[in-house]
């Protein structure tokens, strides 16, 4: 049961039951005073507990921020720099978030706290002191009450009546007082309710307020944390792949540490122990150098370097030789030592030794000794798995070895190729199929493109826009010898069916470039720096399937900047924004960042038909010692490269009745005889889309008139002018033209014309 109520009309009675009932309101405002001023104090706490909490989540962004990861090699791919960038991101979603706390803490104070500390002072307060001003008037007035009714009745009258006058004036402003206090104190019972309520209403909108921001901060930053899902996923199925190449080559290097030695600008290098000779008394010493010699130059380089003192590096010397003897262990109580004589210090010779008596050898050889050493190298081949268009695993499925090898022999011969019927025969499984052509692919004594242009594919794969590296793709394949270039098509363009079929096969762009990057790009040397390319080799072959009817069916633009080698890097894809981050970074300026020699004879102003392809010759004739496959050497290897069925070499009529070959099983639609491509004449610059790249817009004026196309946002972008339009991620663009400013397209959205950011969205 609540609260009796205080009636006035008990006032002038003042029973005791009106007293205890006073005393229970008193009593509940008591309680309720001293919750608020704990509630208060635990306010206050949690207002010190949440800057506590901030600045700790602050100091964690700030450590987020300051770190960076370190790539291993020269570039890093798009994927690898959206998680580099990810820690700032992660720093900034901090940072937003612990600004909408600290306008969390500082309105408790305003909304809670203050409110409440007012309420107990003013309210409360009151309350208390007319409660004591209640107590003194009932003090007094009952002993005046007392006093009176002891005065003796023998008194005179008119002292007696004045005596009653002051008594009964006494009670009358006692019972007034009553009256107030007893409407104050069922004032404050009934205004606490809001009163007290209030703030905590407005304290807890404060904090809904900034989980609501939280919310609105988490949905900006989902669409960023899914494509960063997607960016981990792919950097680790290039982990995987990488790792798979790094540990082959470990146990190759381990098995054959002398079959796997780096290309170096010194004919030979390493640790050599040279003899210093002191006085008399001391004798000698053996201090250890790092030496390095060029034949050519005859010049000598060591460097002292010790690792046990924490790999100290010393001054080095350097000297051109003269000459170098073996020393004999009859003449030196050490073993594998030689002196050399400097041609440029006449009368001085240093006495070296060195690890082994094989390294030895291999400094004699190289220093002009009388030993030769003579090195055998073993080309790797290394098997890649492979699969069917609707099978799952499609080109990681791996084909039994002894029928992948018992395939390829069969190819490989003149006169089982024909007896082959790949399309309709029941005896060689599809994964069998695909392995012998992976392992073929693989087995060329020269990949498919190429050691020469390698470096030069890898190149736009590390930098520029997407755009800019479809272009430099394009031209390269058109550099390719014409051989390569058409087997490379074949292929592809099988590649491009398979991708196609991935909801069946699981095979998607990026699987296919893990698989098929090492089959048709290598580097001539096997270095675990080359194997960091690995991915960047995916990244091309991804280029090549997303893009194979414009990179081999269309020619590359003849106006392609020859050597491009511009200081400004090219801009990487716009970092996320949102609407709290502020304004974005400076107008992008798309720049081409690719630096490609052509050949002596490229001419980017001949007609297209006269510009030239390359070698006809580059995969007609295989080494017969460098292929594990077996079969006989020379253009019979070369029918599976052809269009056609023929097992013979290239040429341009082939039997009426052969049976396909497997570039027919990848190719079906392929006709039964190599056929060249007319040229076809490049666009005129008046009517391309585009430049061929940013470069384009930079160098040259814009066309004055283009074909317009339409283009889809990849990021959001807020306009910083009113030239420019404003748009979220998916937005699709009409009309979309070049525009004058460098690094801007203009389009139409939402039926309002602007400027656009270049590396901001997709051509569609």
């Amino acid at each position: 049961m609540g609260l009796q109520p205080l009636e006035f009309s008990d006032c002038y009675l003042d029973s005791p039951w009106f007293r205890e009932r006073i005393r229970a309101h008193e009593a509940e405002l008591e309680r309720t005073n001293k919750f608020i001023k704990e509630l208060i104090k635990d306010g206050k706490n949690l207002i010190a507990a949440t800057k506590n909490l901030s600045a700790a989540q602050r100091k964690f962004a700030h450590s987020l921020r300051d770190f960076k990861f370190e790539f291993i090699g020269d570039a890093e791919t798009d994927d690898e720099r959206c998680i580099d960038a990810s820690l700032r991101e992660f720093s900034n979603f901090l940072k937003n978030l612990e600004e909408q706390r600290e306008i969390m803490a500082l309105s408790v104070t305003e909304t809670l706290i203050k409110p409440l500390e007012k309420f107990r002072k003013e309210q409360l307060g009151a309350v208390k002191e007319e409660k004591k001003k209640f107590d003194k008037e009932t003090e007094k007035n009952y002993s005046l009450i007392d006093k009176h009714l002891n005065l003796s009745a023998k008194k005179k009258d008119s002292h007696l009546q004045e005596a009653d006058l002051q008594v009964e004036q006494n009670r009358q402003h006692f019972y007034e007082l009553s009256l107030e206090y007893v409407c104050k104190l069922q004032e404050i019972q009934e205004r606490k309710k809001f009163e007290f309520v209030e703030p905590m209403l407005s304290f807890f909108q404060g904090m809904f307020t900034f989980y609501h921001q939280g919310h609105e901060l988490a949905k900006d930053f989902n669409h960023y944390k899914m494509e960063l899902q997607i960016n981990i996923q792919n950097t680790r199925n290039r982990f995987e792949g990488t790792r798979s190449e790094v540990e082959e080559l470990m146990n190759k290097i381990r098995q054959n540490p002398k079959d796997h030695k780096r290309a170096s600008q010194f004919t030979e290098e390493g640790y050599l122990y040279v003899q210093e000779k002191r006085p008399a008394p001391f004798g000698s010493s053996w201090v250890k150098h790092y030496c390095m010699y060029r034949k050519a130059a005859k010049k000598f380089n060591m460097i002292p370097f010790e690792h046990r003192s924490g790999g100290k590096l010393g001054d080095g010397e350097v000297f051109f030789l003269k000459d170098c003897t073996k020393r004999h262990t009859d003449s030196i109580d050490r073993r594998f030592c030689f002196d050399i004589e400097a041609a440029d210090r006449p009368g001085v010779s240093l006495t070296m030794q060195a690890f082994s008596e094989e390294e030895r050898k291999q400094w004699l050889e190289a220093l002009g000794g009388k030993e030769a050493l003579f090195h055998s190298f073993n080309r790797a081949i290394l098997p890649r798995p492979e699969g069917s268009i609707n099978d799952q695993g499609l080109y990681r499925v791996v084909g039994v070895s002894s029928k992948v090898q018992r395939l390829l022999s069969m190819l490989m011969d003149v006169k089982t190729c024909s007896e082959l019927d790949l399309e309709n025969s029941i005896d060689w499984e599809v994964k069998t199929i695909t392995s012998a052509l992976k392992q073929y692919l693989r087995s060329l004594p020269e990949p498919l493109m190429t050691y020469e242009l390698h470096g030069d594919f890898i190149v736009p794969a590390k930098s520029g826009s997407p755009e800019s590296r479809v272009n430099a793709i394009h031209f390269l394949v058109h550099k390719l010898p014409e051989k390569n270039k058409e087997m490379l098509d074949i292929l592809v363009k099988h590649l491009t069916n398979v991708s196609n079929h991935s909801k069946q096969n699981l095979m998607t762009v990026a699987n296919l470039g893990v698989v098929f990057g090492p089959t048709l790009m290598r580097p001539q040397e096997e270095t675990v720096a080359a194997i960091m390319d690995l991915k960047f080799q995916n990244i091309v072959v991804e280029i090549l399937i997303e893009n194979h009817e414009k990179i081999f069916r269309t020619s590359p633009d003849t106006t392609f900047p020859e050597p491009i080698c511009l200081s400004a890097s090219p801009p990487n894809a716009p970092p996320r924004q949102s609407k709290r981050q502020g304004q974005r970074t400076k107008r992008p300026v798309a720049v081409y960042n690719l630096c490609l020699e052509l050949e002596d004879g490229d001419n980017p102003n001949l007609p297209k038909e006269d510009t030239p392809t390359g070698s006809q010759d580059s995969l007609s004739s295989p080494s017969p010692t460098s292929a594990t496959v077996h079969g006989p050497p020379g253009p019979e290897r070369n029918h599976l490269l052809s269009d056609g069925g023929s097992c013979g070499e290239w040429t341009s009529t082939t039997p009426s009745q052969t049976r396909p070959s497997m570039v027919q099983w990848l190719n079906p639609q392929s006709p039964t005889t190599p056929s060249s491509n007319p040229a076809i004449t490049p666009p005129s610059p008046r009517t391309s889309t585009f430049p061929l790249s940013p470069a384009a817009t930079i160098v040259d004026k814009p066309p004055e008139s283009v074909v317009s196309r339409k283009a889809r946002a990849v990021y959001p972008c807020e306009a910083e002018h009113s030239s420019e339009l404003s748009f979220e991620i998916g937005a699709i663009f009409e009309d979309v033209q070049a525009s004058r400013e460098p690094g801007w397209l203009e389009g139409t959205l939402d039926g309002k014309r602007g400027l656009i950011p270049q590396n901001y969205v997709k051509l569609l």
